[in-house]
């Protein structure tokens, strides 16, 4: 059997020569995340760079907590979550990783001439903490107990571009968005900045472990003279214990050999699009078929 026909086989496609259609379950559905975002054009990349049989295509999802239950239903087979999220899957799910792919920034964003010069200041007011099912939901609700504002702040949930608008029209004070930087959406809004969040660091890492970390958002995002220090989260690349050995290898080796095609244009940031970040999967481990590719890659 060629290598075509047992890629096939694995999932679920009809082997015969030609054949351009099947089952659902012949597709290699990658949970993402909104359009506009980080997860979603890495994973319209990746889908695009992998091996035409293995018939990669994107879902759009709210983000990390919707894609960790894409998996358990079995709609999604390899999904982009925060390294936050993983840590509380299900154990039941065997979550295992294929990478770590690029770094998530917490950006916390009011309008300019907003008087909030910290997480404090936004008491009594109202902040979006990104979409339900977001990593952002999970990462922000932490945030607001870490800083004392569980109870003092309105939440609401908005998907980014809808957060977006509802800044622009002074509906909501703040909104919270886990990206690349610069992210698109938010680089076409006038007039906006990010509140620091590092101060929150050791807070968020006495309760929660160190998938937290400080980055800085560079000077000139956004619009900003100066670096603003805020939170970072690994993003990883995750599958379910049970994909096939062939497949998770196929995907990971083209996380290796694809790397530079697999660049989005909001990375700005630290990117980990190489081989020893890519296997800095925290306390996740990696799933044996991407850990034996990584090995015969580069030992």
């Amino acid at each position: 059997m060629n290598r075509r026909m047992f890629l096939l086989g694995l999932l679920g496609l009809p082997a015969a020569a030609g054949c351009t259609s099947g089952p659902p379950d012949g597709e290699l559905r990658i949970a993402a995340g909104e359009q506009g975002g980080l997860y979603y054009d890495f994973a319209t990349l990746l889908a695009a760079q992998l091996d035409p049989e293995l018939r990669g295509r994107v879902v759009e999802t709210q983000g990390s907590l919707s894609n960790l239950e894409l998996l358990r239903s079995g709609e999604a087979r390899v999904a982009l979550t925060l390294a936050d999220a993983a840590r509380i899957a299900d154990p039941a799910l065997e979550l295992r990783a294929l990478g770590r792919v690029y770094e998530n920034y917490l950006q916390l964003v009011v309008r300019a001439d907003d008087p909030a010069r910290h997480v404090a200041d936004l008491a009594g007011r109202t902040v979006s903490l990104g979409a339900a099912g977001s990593g952002a939901s999970l990462s922000g609700e932490r945030m607001l107990v870490t800083a004392g504002l569980e109870h003092s702040v309105r939440v609401a949930h908005l998907r980014l571009a809808e957060a977006a608008q509802a800044l622009v029209e002074r509906r909501i004070d703040a909104l919270l968005w886990s990206g690349g930087v610069p992210t698109p959406v938010l680089s076409r809004l006038d007039r906006i900045r990010l509140l620091p969040l590092a101060e929150l660091l050791g807070g968020l890492r006495a309760a929660h472990g160190s998938v937290y970390e400080q980055v800085p958002v560079p000077a000139g995002v956004y619009g900003a003279t100066r670096e603003i220090p805020t939170i970072g989260v690994a993003n990883l690349l995750v599958c379910r214990a049970s994909l096939p050995d062939e497949v998770a290898a196929a995907v990971t080796r083209t996380l290796v050999s694809k790397a530079a095609a697999l660049v989005p244009e909001q990375t700005l940031g630290t990117q980990f699009l190489d081989v020893r970040s890519l296997i800095g999967t925290a306390d996740l481990p990696l799933h044996p078929g991407a850990a034996a590719a990584y090995r015969d890659l580069h030992g």
